[in-house]
């Protein structure tokens, strides 16, 4: 290579070089613009988070409010018992009054008077009482409506965070699966048991949601009625025998699950949930651990 060919050479190598820290310097920035759109992200995520606990302190004192107007509302209502009575002798007494009027007693007249105002104002006050009992309920509606509203937001929230350790959203009347693979294992090759298992896993996931069959019998515990599982139902006692205890107790679980959580229907809904404590967590619960996710950096959350 003569000495003009090394010079090219050399000047190609210094235009690679150059143009490579172009790129670096392009890639560096757009890593930062990056790192600066997730900064904000979180920041925006923190800001609806704090609303949301705002918000949800406001509601607990509008509640704490309500709690006592009801608190005033039953002393009333217990009172309205007496207000009946009350108007109930009172109508006897006019009706005897009235007889007596048409002897031209001056003095049973002004009773008379008397008790009909008495009767009037007794009669306005239940009406009061009505029309109290009818915004009261109103209200806490209004009340629950918001707080399940602020209970789905939150539910958007923690499905976003990789953390569910703690607290997170369980599916609710979704079976697990692992029982029905557990099964399927003892009498068929892994293959094979996989693909039993999933049909199998399929068709009570679906028989659960079927309204026409309800395994559950009513008991009474302390003088309330109760709804438990009917352990003498055919099918179940059928799956106990051909498939063994824990995909039974899988499918009971999730048959008391979607009783309880929703009785209106049969399906899977998802739900705040307590791992720790294997229980369904509060609203304030869930907004501190979300939180407390936000505040910690993203490296060591993922």
């Amino acid at each position: 290579m003569n000495m003009e060919d090394a010079h090219r050479q050399l000047g190609k190598i210094f235009a690679e070089i150059g143009n490579a820290a172009v790129t670096l310097v392009a890639l560096q920035q757009a890593l930062k613009d990056r790192e600066e759109e997730k900064e904000k992200s979180e920041a925006h995520y923190e800001s609806q988070i704090r609303k949301l606990s705002d918000e949800k302190a406001m509601r607990e004192r509008e509640t704490e409010k309500l709690h006592k107007k009801i608190i005033k509302l039953e002393e009333a209502l217990d009172a309205k018992y007496a207000l009946e009575s009350g108007i109930k002798r009172m109508r006897e007494a006019l009706q005897g009054m009235e007889q007596m009027e048409e002897n031209g007693d001056i003095e049973v007249k002004k009773k008379m008077d008397i008790i009909h105002q008495e009767l009037k104002e007794t009669r306005d006050e239940r009406d009061g009482l009505k029309a109290l009992n009818k915004a009261l309920i109103f209200k806490e509606c209004q009340r629950n409506d918001e707080l399940q509203e602020a209970r789905e937001e939150l539910i958007g929230e923690l499905c976003r965070l990789p953390s569910r350790e703690l607290i997170g959203i369980k599916r609710m009347g979704e079976l697990n699966y692992d029982p029905f693979f557990k099964s399927t294992k003892r009498k068929y090759s892994d293959e094979e048991a996989a693909l039993k298992a999933d049909e199998l896993f399929s068709q009570w996931q679906a028989g659960l949601m079927d309204p026409s069959w309800h395994p559950f019998r009513i008991i009474t515990v302390e003088g309330c009625h109760k709804e438990i599982i009917d352990e003498d139902d055919e099918k179940l006692k059928d799956l106990r025998n051909e498939c063994g205890d824990e995909v039974h107790e899988a499918v009971t679980t999730a048959l008391m699950e979607m009783n309880e959580y929703k009785s209106s229907g049969r399906y899977v809904t998802s739900e705040v949930w307590n791992y720790k404590e294997g229980r369904k967590a509060t609203l304030k619960e869930g907004i501190s651990h979300v939180l407390m996710q936000l505040r910690i950096p993203k490296r060591e959350r993922n």
